[in-house]
């Protein structure tokens, strides 16, 4: 019992004191819907609000959960709490599951703010929400892991987004959030394979429009992979830079 109680007061002070900061805001929140307007004002076709939904809730997450791990993480390590949590009698997985669970919490809320934004355009009455969900979750688990990796290895939050950027921005462009992977140079097409988000983003794209490239048990045995090797290296990061 005392364990879930230092897990939810981690969870607690996370929500009250970073979930509005402004790397959140910014990052997890305006960009997105700000890429999105620029999207509609750039493209010289009508655009299909269907059609860049599950890019525009895969970005949301992506961005969403590797902003609240770089302000989490690193405002923490640098005013030296972190040294005090590490101290207390909790264990260092409650520990990382509480700061992750944050981070994926964030990520979900992000991902459903274009749904019901959208809700006033778009018919959703034949989605299955059971694997939107599924989609949802898996992604946001599997960018925090991202995003721990990356805040683990940063001393301040700007060399944290810093480092973030330089996944997230090619995710935009490989992953097919707004531009089909078939329509991507040959060359570039392997690369956008061997990120999580290219899977994750497809299953959305099943489950939204029915339009997805690869199997939708195949996208989430590897995002479910990709998962577990993020943890591993989390777990394998997190030994060598918080472990004194």
């Amino acid at each position: 019992m005392k364990t879930w109680i230092a897990f939810w007061n981690i969870l607690k002070k996370d929500m009250q004191n970073y979930y509005l900061k402004a790397p959140n805001i910014s990052w997890g929140l305006i960009f997105p819907l700000a890429w999105t307007l620029m999207f509609f004002i750039r493209s010289e076709q009508a655009v299909d609000i269907n059609e860049i939904l599950p890019g525009v809730m895969a970005m949301s997450i992506l961005f969403g959960t590797t902003s609240m791990l770089a302000v989490t993480i690193t405002f923490e390590r640098k005013g030296r709490s972190f040294d005090r949590l590490l101290l207390a009698p909790v264990s260092l997985n409650i520990m990382v599951l509480a700061k992750t669970s944050g981070a994926i919490l964030f990520g979900i809320i992000n991902a459903f703010i274009p749904i019901m934004l959208s809700s006033f355009v778009i018919n959703f009455t034949n989605v299955n929400w059971l694997i939107v969900l599924l989609a949802v979750l898996l992604i946001a688990v599997s960018s925090t892991l991202l995003g721990l990796v990356i805040a683990t290895s940063a001393k301040e939050v700007f060399e944290a987004q810093t480092f973030s950027n330089f996944f997230r921005f090619p995710m935009l462009f490989l992953c097919g959030l707004f531009i089909p992977i078939n329509d991507l140079p040959v060359f570039l097409q392997p690369f956008s394979y061997t990120l999580p988000l290219t899977y994750g983003t497809d299953v959305l794209n099943e489950a939204l429009l029915n339009a997805g490239l690869i199997n939708i048990w195949a996208d989430i045995a590897a995002l479910i992979g990709f998962t577990v090797l993020l943890f591993i290296l989390s777990l394998s990061n997190i030994n060598k830079k918080w472990i004194l």
